[in-house]
């Protein structure tokens, strides 16, 4: 599929700066694109590359438009312009509709004439599976699950009973929706189990990346706001709840009841412990600890950075000497206050 520079201004509500009728037919990147593709520039790591890409055309906002002398589209956000020329020039094919022979379907589930389940997927009874759905091979659907309008399921995918999904969601390979909260009880020296009787509820848009695990509700619901975006390996725990547009990057793990605001983002190996509140829009930096809530809106960090190992433990050593440092300055501070009354 290819678009001249003038159709793809228009897609993007750009401008073009040099051939208006030049095909584009490929998005990719500076370092490997070609005459006939197109690349976007957004900071100095890509100006910087600029000069030496053969790209056929480029966006990039007006502050950069004269370090390229060849065609551009000049667009206020070429990040997200770019990812639209992207979806516009590389766009899913979807499968026809119906169930692959192998896939095993309860005769009570409800699945549109216009949904796709694909091979050894398993579809269990009451679900509900909605138009243009897309069940990828050896996903399971348990018992009451929901799955929204042209939401995509890639492949080996679990959504636990009762959970519900909503439209034009995309989880990625091993995802686990509904799974058991952490939940046991002390009995002497045992650990007895606490039933999870809640479901874990998305909102639409949401897209969950490979091998995240969402936990159900204990008795309410897990819920995940509209417009939230998970990466990869990430963990939610039982009553969790997800503000709309938040995004969450890689090995984040956030403990039961947490609350989280709107507009979010929380960047990778990031923890937050259990039963905090986040207001709408904060940013966490990545690593952080978060042990108390966070009330109002801002960039929060907490990791501390890496340094030549032998710095590392010079520090680490006065680090475990603060407590007689800091009774040696009161000793000090109260011998210059008799000092001072003397």
């Amino acid at each position: 599929m290819g678009i001249t520079l003038a159709e793809l201004a228009r897609l993007v509500q750009g401008r073009v700066r040099g051939e208006s009728g030049f095909m584009v037919e490929r998005a990719n990147s500076l370092e490997r694109a070609g005459p006939r593709d197109i690349a976007f520039v957004a900071g100095a790591y890509y100006l910087n590359r600029l000069a030496e890409s053969r790209a056929g055309a480029v966006i990039l906002a007006e502050a950069d438009a004269m370090r390229f002398s060849r065609n551009a589209v000049v667009v206020e956000n070429p990040q997200l312009a770019f990812a639209r020329v992207c979806a516009y020039l590389h766009p899913s094919v979807a499968p026809k509709p119906g169930a692959h022979h192998s896939a095993v379907l309860d005769p009570s589930a409800r699945i549109a004439a216009s949904a796709t389940v694909g091979p050894m997927t398993v579809v269990g009874a009451g679900a509900v599976i909605g138009d243009s759905a897309w069940i990828g091979p050896g996903c399971v659907i348990g018992s009451n699950a929901v799955i929204g309008e042209r939401t995509r399921l890639v492949a080996r995918v679990v959504v636990q009973n009762d959970c519900v999904i909503g439209c034009d969601c995309l989880l990625h390979p091993g995802a686990a929706i509904g799974v058991d909260g952490f939940g046991f009880a002390r009995d002497g020296s045992r650990w007895i189990k606490q039933p999870q009787l809640g479901r874990v509820v998305v909102g639409d848009n949401v897209e969950i990346g490979a091998n995240t695990a969402i936990d159900r509700g204990t008795f309410g619901d897990t819920v995940i706001g509209n417009g939230v975006k998970l990466d990869n390996l990430i963990h939610i725990a039982h009553n969790v709840r997800i503000g709309d547009d938040t995004a969450i990057a890689a090995c984040v793990g956030i403990a039961g009841s947490t609350v989280i605001g709107k507009r979010c983002t929380i960047a990778g190996q990031a923890g937050i412990i259990d039963h905090v509140e986040i207001a709408d829009d904060v940013h966490i930096t990545g690593a952080s600890v978060v042990t108390n809530s966070l009330t109002q809106p801002g960039v929060y960090s907490s990791s501390l950075r890496a340094e030549p190992a032998a710095r590392w433990r010079r520090n680490i050593a006065r680090l475990y000497q603060l407590d007689e440092l800091a009774r040696r300055l009161r000793r000090l501070e109260r011998r210059l206050q008799q000092l001072t009354k003397e």
